[in-house]
Order: structure tokens, then C-alpha cells, then sequence
């Protein structure tokens, strides 16, 4: 009589991890015409009006206002899009990013 042995294979998935998020955050400064800051943040980060109207008064009124989350690459690139729409019109508006815990 013959034996025969089954031996099973497992396969090992590793789940792919999720990227790390940042935040895109818009500091306030004096200078910058609140009109200004609302167009930038309607044209680069796509919001109506009236969202980029509180992100606005939420900086104005606390120094700064987280405006989005996203992966790293794109919110380094909104942030550095932002700031320089801001330089090309002379004025001191920053956004930078930070990493979401």
C-alpha cells in the first residue's frame, strides 16, 4: 500500500499599505486682501465660495486653518501652488503642509 502526503502551500499577501496623509495649511497674514485669499483657495484647492470664505475667516481669526488633506506629493504641490500664486501678485500668502497624525 502506497502513502501519499498532501502538503498545502500558503501564500503570504501583504496588504498594501495606505500613503501617509498631510495637511495643506494656510497661515494668515496681514497684508494679504481677504478677497485674494478666497480666489486662491476656490482656484487651487477647487472650493465654492463660501468654503473658501470660512477656511478664510478661520485663519484670519486663528492664525491658520488646516485647508485639505492629501497625499503627500499633491499637497507639497497645492501649498507650493498657492504660495506662489500669492507671490506672483506681491503678496506675503503662505500655505504649508504638515504630516496628519
Amino acid at each position: 500500500m502506497s502513502q501519499s502526503v498532501t502538503t498545502l502551500k500558503t501564500e503570504t499577501r501583504t496588504k498594501p499599505e495606505r500613503p501617509k496623509l498631510w495637511k495643506v495649511i494656510l497661515l494668515n497674514d496681514d497684508y494679504t486682501p481677504r478677497e485674494f485669499v478666497t480666489a486662491v483657495l476656490a482656484a487651487v484647492f477647487r472650493m465654492t465660495e463660501a468654503q473658501a470664505n470660512g477656511v478664510m475667516l478661520t485663519a484670519h481669526q486663528k492664525g491658520s486653518c488646516v485647508v485639505a488633506v492629501y497625499t503627500k506629493e499633491v499637497a507639497d504641490q497645492k501649498a507650493q501652488d498657492a504660495t506662489d500664486y500669492g507671490r506672483q501678485y506681491g503678496y506675503p500668502l503662505a500655505f504649508t503642509t504638515e504630516r496628519e497624525e
